[in-house]
């Protein structure tokens, strides 16, 4: 049986992030971004270079783990924690990215930072 395309989108991302942030392992993260890549993030440079920069002058001690993972035909999600960046909190994520050819090609963010997504104070 094949593996369908979601399930193979999901261990295509859950690679490039393991090889990009845990491994910082910058020449096989190359075959996991497109060279045309389109970055939606107001906090990191546009491409795949500013991806790899914004890595390169976080601390050593950075860590990604992913949480829940979907995906829907070329679309994945995933909510992860960053930690170890030498913020008072972890962040976490929700990554969404667009995979083409085999590729993460676009990707968009949502993130969290310990304080509440919405005003200025959780709901009891």
């Amino acid at each position: 049986m094949s593996q369908s395309t979601e399930s193979k989108n999901k261990a295509l991302v859950l690679r490039a992030f393991d090889t990009l942030f845990n491994k910082r392992d910058y020449a096989a993260a190359e075959r996991f971004w497109s060279s045309n890549y389109i970055q939606h993030s107001a906090h990191i440079e546009p491409g795949r270079e500013g991806l790899f920069n914004l890595i390169k002058g976080a601390p050593a001690s950075l860590k990604y783990e992913p949480g829940v993972i979907v995906a829907e035909g070329d679309f994945v999600i995933v909510h992860g924690r960053f930690s170890g960046a030498g913020r008072p909190r972890n962040w976490i994520a929700a990554d969404v990215v667009r995979i083409a050819d085999g590729v993460l090609a676009e990707h968009w963010d949502v993130l969290q930072s310990g304080l509440p997504m919405f005003g200025d104070g959780f709901a009891d």
